[in-house]
């Protein structure tokens, strides 16, 4: 029997790995993205911390407040949410790359599996034709067998 042999599979190679250049864009998207996630949270965690602080200097009621104290850290509250507003503003820019990414992804997916699929068809038409070759020498062994069997020669 002849071994299937698919015409189309350097094709098919390529567009693997053109999924998978894809897949890694959008990994490579989905790692910025949580890295300004987290690089918010801790300018939120920051800011939280600061004004916890604030409020601790100006309730502590020694009678007196440091103006110095307190500017410095309204000044570092202020840094810590421009730094969060700038991440926000990056992440925005992200999640359209992001949206980018996925979408070529799917494209890819669906040219490789375009190609799948004829190569699924393919195979089963080479089954089939193995299949219906065998059925054929069957039937012949078959008449000859009969053939002898009855000992005349058609």
């Amino acid at each position: 029997m002849r071994r299937f042999r698919f015409k189309l599979q350097p094709v098919l190679e390529q567009r693997e790995r053109v999924e998978r250049e894809k897949q890694l864009a959008v990994a490579e998207v989905e790692r910025e993205k949580t890295r300004l996630e987290n690089q918010i949270r801790r300018c939120q965690q920051m800011m939280d911390d600061e004004k916890r602080t604030l409020r601790d200097t100006l309730g502590a009621g020694t009678g007196g407040v440091d103006l110095q104290s307190v500017k410095l850290q309204a000044s570092a509250t202020l840094g810590h949410h421009l730094d969060a507003h700038r991440a926000v503003l990056e992440l925005a820019g992200v999640y359209t790359k992001l949206e980018q990414a996925r979408k070529a992804l799917v494209q890819a997916s669906s040219a490789k599996k375009a190609v799948e699929l004829l190569k699924d068809r393919a195979l089963q038409a080479h089954n089939d034709e193995i299949k219906s070759s065998e059925a054929r020498e069957l039937d012949e062994l078959a008449v000859m067998r009969h053939t002898r069997t009855q000992g005349t020669v058609l």
